[in-house]
């Protein structure tokens, strides 16, 4: 009995020394997943992303699971395989610029606005900000179509509209197999902004799920800031009949002011229209 005993106890510990490592295997992935390495930099560079401030944040995906990804230029979240997958070459890469990634068309994109009493349904600045800003996608006659309803069940959506704490702004992510990213994170900071505001941020946040890149990508001069890095990567060409250098007035701006309309400007229309 006691050797039985004693090879029990040998397995037992074999077991847990066993669960251990994997353990530690599993956090090491992680780790290594999540880690901003000058590799993520420089494939960000040859993107044609300003890699300056790339974070690792949490992200809640709409079927509750949470994992990390990386956020690029304040509102662009992407994973670690998405990162992987893009190419560098081939591209039209910013809004007056664009990723390599669109969504296919033509075809009509079911948009969910949350609502109800749960912390992600929207506020009423939000979904006035949300149907005036899927009102001038629409009225721009692109390929791409909206369709809008305000609803707790997000079944059939393309993209969902939802709302998190946190200060002005939202996120969102690119498009990927021809369809568009799933989710728009419109942040509560947005509550006391106009509706305008709130228009703005989310045809912004709109357009990067189709695809969209930030015109000032290369300064954040929107964001107060100009570090200049030139054009980073090959994948940089330009949309025709668009501006290379700063647009003071376009959507895609990184950073957005307190008078914002939720207009397109010209250069926005010029660039929707060539792409879509």
């Amino acid at each position: 009995m006691k050797k039985i005993k004693s090879i029990l106890a040998l397995t037992f510990v074999a077991l847990v020394a066993l669960s251990c490592n994997n353990d530690d295997e599993s956090n090491q992935a992680k780790a290594q997943a999540t880690e901003i390495t000058p590799e993520v930099l420089n494939k960000l560079s040859a993107l044609s992303f300003n890699n300056k401030d790339v974070k690792v944040v949490k992200h809640t995906n709409l079927d509750g699971t949470i994992e990390d990804v990386f956020l690029i230029e304040g509102d662009i979240i992407m994973t670690k395989h998405q990162l992987e997958k893009m190419d560098i070459h081939g591209g039209i890469t910013t809004e007056q610029y664009r990723t390599n990634n669109l969504v296919s068309g033509p075809r009509t994109i079911k948009v969910v606005g949350l609502s109800g009493t749960g912390a992600s349904a929207l506020s009423n600045n939000m979904r006035a900000g949300l149907q005036a800003a899927i009102n001038r996608y629409n009225n721009l006659n692109l390929e791409l179509k909206f369709s809008l309803t305000f609803s707790s069940s997000t079944s059939g959506a393309n993209i969902v509209v939802r709302r998190e704490q946190g200060g002005a702004g939202g996120v969102a992510g690119f498009p990927s197999g021809g369809a568009p990213f799933n989710s728009v994170t419109l942040y509560s900071g947005l509550d006391t902004y106009s509706t305008g505001v709130n228009a703005h941020v989310a045809a912004h946040e709109i357009g990067h799920s189709i695809g969209l890149r930030h015109t000032d990508w290369f300064s954040r001069q929107s964001c107060g800031s100009n570090s200049n890095e030139g054009t980073a990567g090959v994948g940089a060409i330009l949309i025709p009949g668009t501006p290379s250098g700063y647009d003071a007035t376009s959507l895609m701006r990184a950073c957005f002011g307190n008078n914002e309309t939720g207009a397109f400007n010209s250069n926005d229309v010029t660039a929707l229209k060539y792409l879509y």
